[in-house]
């Protein structure tokens, strides 16, 4: 069952999903060649700490990281650790969440290591632009297949492939609540979009194939194929003014 939020909750949920954007914010700012994964996690961990919340992945089904730090080909889940280390040209993707006053925040984002290669840049730039393709479809009236098909349009055009395997999902008290919401799909058909719906879009894209595997980790997805790939995630809530994007503190980022 899909829970839909009222004005109050929405308004927790923007303060649960600014700790989660300020988390992301902290850990660029830290990210540099030569860091672990871990010393990202540990810092990510003391903001939202810091801030009154709870990292909502800590302990989550067993994860033992605040943030999900995925390298290069790692598409999603990476398990911080102090035997990784960040160098120059790879690309970052840090997923963060907080629970604070009875809602989560979800976010992620793909960061380059000082100088990387064209193609990852583009890449970076698809995955982002995907995302706010797919927010354009989050409108009243729409259904949730408009939003998967706008994000596969944005990433098919640019000659790189949607991950179809893991996909975005409803948040609120829940860090995974109804309805799924895919990266593809068909235009006009999935569950209709309403007022007080809170979605965590969250574009999957690969260079290459979108095949991809689980690691003997248990968390761990990396590219099939070694491609790169890149991440880009908000909780938005749709409201009958539009959208809000609750996570989303630096809007040029």
């Amino acid at each position: 069952m899909i829970q839909l939020k009222n004005s109050a909750q929405i308004s927790a949920m923007i303060d649960a999903g600014r700790i989660t954007g300020e988390a992301l914010l902290v850990a660029r700012e830290h990210l540099r060649e030569g860091v672990s994964t871990k010393e990202l996690d540990t810092v990510i961990r003391n903001y939202i700490e810091k801030s009154g919340a709870k990292p909502s992945f800590l302990g989550y089904a067993g994860f033992p990281g605040s943030a999900c730090i995925s390298v290069n080909d790692e598409v999603i889940h990476g398990i911080p650790s102090e035997k990784k280390i960040l160098r120059e040209g790879d690309i970052v993707k840090i997923d963060v969440g907080a629970f604070y006053k009875g809602f989560h925040g979800d976010a992620a984002r793909t960061i380059a290591v000082g100088k990387v290669s064209d193609e990852a840049k583009h890449l970076i730039e698809v995955t982002r632009n995907s995302f706010f393709c797919g927010v354009e479809a989050f409108k009243l009236g729409n259904r949730i297949g408009d939003i998967g098909s706008a994000i596969q349009n944005c990433v098919e055009q640019a000659g790189f492939s949607v991950v179809r395997r893991y996909i975005g999902h409803g948040v609120g008290r829940e860090l995974h609540e109804s309805p799924d919401v895919p990266n593809y799909g068909t235009a006009g058909r999935g569950v209709r979009l309403c007022a007080g719906m809170t979605l965590a879009i969250e574009p999957m894209v690969n260079v290459g194939s979108e095949e991809v595997y689980e690691l003997s980790d248990g968390w761990t997805v990396k590219t099939r194929d070694k491609s790169l790939s890149a991440h880009y995630e908000n909780t938005v809530a749709l409201t009958s003014d539009g959208v809000v994007i609750t996570t989303l503190v630096d809007k040029e980022w």
